[in-house]
């Protein structure tokens, strides 16, 4: 990665930590970047991690010590832009190399206005954050600002002390789709509610139907009117409990069409038939998470980012748990036979990640031809 200079940095976070690295990427007009510090597990992929919108609110912290290694592409983008708030790594690659490569990580970075900072103990912030929990930080390049204040560490530590963090914020209304659009022209019609949705979800939804992404917001009544086979509740970020419009539509479709939900729309389904949701210490982020199916015993290795679950004994009479993450016990899936609609809190579209779970997929098309609730193959 070849960057202009190296300008001495510091991370904070909010619990008093600190780092110090080098910065990477842009530079914020205040000179400080701030957000929720996580971590992310994958060996690749760092640049469709980056552009989930799932982010949202976060900055990234990749535990695999080289990132960059292989550049960027435009094909790689899961999303118009990153809605993360910043990244953080060990050592950022000083060459690119592959074919696919159409620009440098550091560029891209600049061009979408993330900032970043490189040469940090990823190993000992993993391991803090998995003592302490995900935890508010910020940092920045020390020095004068571009708006001439000047950063340094009371700078940061005040800044790590304001920023809120996920909790109690709606930040599905940042990333969902304005107006709706249509992709595809598989032989089914789907809706599907832009919650964050990644443009790879889109790609294997268009395999299986006409697909019409709608904004958060949308009515059941609306969706309804546009006759849909099936309902897709996408992907996104940060506290379900901050959503309660979806939720509330999601109420006025179950049992009028087949449902299938992923990740956010896992837990906003889970709201919407009365169980609650509770926000893990750390979340789950990464491409090899074990997931099992309680009911053939199948483990799939599957691609995770969230924040918040489904509490599995809040669940109500008649839905059933599907699935359980083998790492922590954590509820990974649930299906309402009756209300034709089941979920998954992982993503089975796999950007990026193994593909373990894409079956899933067809599974949904199974229900939307009326082939009953979907078993584990």
């Amino acid at each position: 990665m070849t960057r202009r200079d190296v300008r001495p940095a510091l991370l904070v976070l909010a619990d008093g930590e600190v780092f110090e690295g080098e910065a990477l990427g842009a530079t914020p007009p205040t000179g400080i970047a701030t957000g929720e510090v996580v971590f992310n597990t994958v060996l690749s992929g760092y640049q469709e991690v980056l552009s989930d919108p799932s982010y949202a609110g976060q900055i990234i912290t990749f535990t695999y010590p080289h990132i960059g290694n292989y550049g960027v592409t435009r094909h790689d983008d899961e999303s118009v832009r990153p809605f993360c708030r910043g990244v953080i790594v060990r050592e950022p690659a000083r060459r690119r190399s592959s074919w696919r490569s159409e620009g440098d990580l550091d560029a891209w970075l600049v061009h979408h206005g993330v900032a970043g900072i490189g040469g940090i103990d990823t190993r000992r912030l993993t391991r803090h954050i998995r003592d302490r929990g995900a935890a508010p930080g910020a940092f920045g390049p020390l020095g004068e600002a571009p708006d001439g204040t000047v950063v340094d560490e009371a700078a940061l530590r005040a800044a790590a002390a304001t920023e809120t963090g996920t909790d109690g914020v709606d930040l599905v209304a940042q990333v969902s789709t304005a107006e709706a659009y249509t992709v595809g022209d598989g032989p089914r019609r789907v809706v599907a509610y832009d919650l964050g949705i990644k443009t790879t979800i889109l790609r294997h939804l268009s395999t299986l139907a006409t697909v019409e992404v709608v904004p958060a917001a949308t009515t059941a009544e609306e969706v309804l009117a546009r006759q849909p086979d099936g309902v897709f509740l996408s992907n996104g970020p940060g506290d379900p409990e901050m959503v309660p419009y979806v939720a509330d539509a999601v109420r006025g479709l179950l049992g009028e069409v087949p449902l299938f939900g992923i990740c956010l729309g896992n837990q906003v389904l889970g709201l919407a038939v009365g169980a609650d949701t509770v926000k893990l210490p750390f979340g789950h982020h990464g491409g090899n998470h074990p997931v099992r199916d309680v009911r053939s015993g199948r483990i799939d290795i599957t691609s995770q980012n969230h924040n918040f679950a489904v509490a599995a004994d809040t669940l109500p009479s008649n839905a059933e748990l599907t699935h359980v993450n083998l790492n922590d016990g954590v509820c990974e899936g649930f299906a309402l036979p009756r209300e034709r609609a089941f979920s998954v809190q992982h993503h089975p579209e796999a950007g990026p990640g193994p593909h373990d779970a894409s079956h899933l997929f067809a599974a949904f098309a199974a229900l939307m031809d009326g082939a009953g609730q979907p078993e584990s193959r």
